[in-house]
């Protein structure tokens, strides 16, 4: 299996020259003397870790799991910024096996699973069902909880089920698509159409004409998204202020990690074509305790509940999408992964050792692990491709990235060229995250330095933070 440094050259051999113990083994956890028994070469607890994924979510998860102790990071397949906190491995996280074969040789400890589409497809079953992989812990849900995310009629069920806020709506595929319009009929515009299935986050339609609706609801149901829009969930518009809520659990106990709002559409004031995100702040001044409260008493602990009462083994995070309505959390979707661009706000706030966070979630004691986050405000600005969300050229050369300071810059898109420089090589390029004691602040940094990067095409919004900072 092909390895490459931050150089992009070639590693023939990861292992280091230093003896350097592993993570000891759940049998030699209680000896208090481990470390002796293990010889006197000691020279640091090595946990050799893999993240799946090739984002910029990907990118500061293993930004932060580098900053553990003994932590050795490989990311698969990464991009040019993950080469620097780690090793890139030319592997494609749904290639299971492959992914199977590089734990076993580098003795990994530890999995963590950026995207949700490995996810949906059982990555964490195969572990399990698999002798070999059995001392390997994995971050994510098996397949059906997966299904969380995978399937918005299965989510849907699920919440009216136990009884967890959301939006009314209605389910339909062509046997009943004359319900569907009648269902349309009877809510007011805006009409929110969802894809069933994952639609690489462009199967949510949000109409303010009913014919309109009616013919996207057709289009969809005819293949518009492909088999995702076999099954279309209908639902009813909520108003109020978007937030995400990012809660990690080992099925028993649970942790809020930093809440973030993020920004979806392309251009400034939220006009234009919606994206994968342009960037977040993170605190969201409206996530008061008492805010907070209601989503844990409502939708936190009900989730876990009902996970529990499904026999759904779920050892991950869980991406709450929720909409605030007059003080009222609703939630508007769930996802089995960290947000992005979220995480790259929300992993700058995160303190003390996070692969000691995600071993004892994977180990069912969450409960046992101290869990800080900073005070300070984290600004994300992402900067993407000309043309994006919809065509955009790659293989822009990159420059300014050595002048950035007092940001961290996580790359989202980017790769090598045969020069060895940094080039595009996706839509959503690259994010820049300053932190500061108020939004203001943290903003003011953030957009210096992304006047210093400079690419073919740059774009980038101009108002991340702006309107929370009107509420303040």
């Amino acid at each position: 299996m092909e390895c490459f440094n931050e150089n992009h050259q070639r590693i023939e051999n990861t292992e280091t020259m230093e003896k350097i113990v592993m993570y000891p083994a759940d049998n030699e956890k209680d000896a208090v003397n481990w470390k002796d028994i293990m010889g006197q070469h000691i020279t640091a607890v090595r946990r050799n870790i893999l993240v799946l994924g090739s984002g910029g979510r990907e990118h500061a998860l293993a930004w932060k799991l580098a900053q553990s102790e003994g932590a050795h990071v490989f990311i698969a397949p990464g991009n040019a910024g993950t080469a620097q906190v780690g090793v890139n491995v030319d592997i494609k996280p749904s290639d299971f096996e492959a992914v199977k074969d590089f734990c076993l040789k580098e003795h990994i400890n530890l999995v963590v699973v950026g995207p949700e589409q490995p996810l949906v497809d059982g990555i964490v079953d195969f572990f399990k069902a698999d002798d070999a992989l059995k001392t390997v812990k994995i971050i994510g849900p098996d397949k059906r909880g997966a299904q969380l995310e995978g399937s918005k009629a299965f989510a849907k069920d699920f919440m009216q089920k136990y009884g967890i806020p959301t939006a009314k709506c209605f389910k339909v595929n062509k046997d009943n698509l004359a319900e569907g319009c009648r269902f349309l009929e009877s809510v007011k515009a805006p009409y929110v159409l969802k894809a069933d299935g994952l639609a690489a986050g462009k199967g949510v339609l949000i109409l303010n004409d009913l014919q309109e609706a009616k013919e996207e609801l057709a289009k969809m149901l005819d293949g518009k998204f492909g088999a995702a829009s076999a099954t279309v969930v209908i639902e009813e518009f909520l108003k109020g202020i978007e937030v995400s809520v990012f809660v990690l659990t080992d099925g028993e106990h649970y942790v809020l990690l930093p809440e973030a709002k993020d920004y979806k559409r392309i251009g400034d004031g939220d006009q234009g074509l919606n994206t994968g995100g342009m960037g977040a702040v993170s605190p969201v001044p409206f996530c008061t305790p008492e805010f907070l409260d209601r989503v844990e008493e409502r939708i936190v602990k009900p989730t876990l509940q009902g996970l529990k009462a499904e026999h759904i083994d779920y050892k991950g995070f869980i991406f709450l999408g929720l909409m605030n309505d007059g003080g009222q959390p609703y939630v508007i979707e769930y996802n089995v992964r960290m947000g992005d661009p979220e995480t790259e706000a929300v992993m700058t706030r995160i303190e003390g050792d996070f692969a000691d966070l995600l071993n004892a979630c994977a180990e069912g004691r969450l409960n046992e692990v101290h869990y800080a986050k900073s005070e300070k405000t984290a600004v994300t600005v992402m900067m993407v491709s000309g043309g994006y969300p919809e065509a955009y050229k790659k293989g822009m050369k990159m420059s300014g990235l050595d002048a950035l300071k007092d940001v961290v810059a996580f790359h989202a898109g980017t790769t090598f060229d045969a020069d060895k420089e940094v080039v595009t090589s996706g839509g959503r390029v690259i994010a820049v995250t300053a932190h500061g004691d108020s939004i203001a602040a943290a903003r003011a940094i953030a957009y210096r330095e992304v006047e210093k990067i400079q690419f073919d095409g740059a774009n980038y919004r101009h108002d991340i933070g702006l309107d929370l900072m009107r509420m303040q």
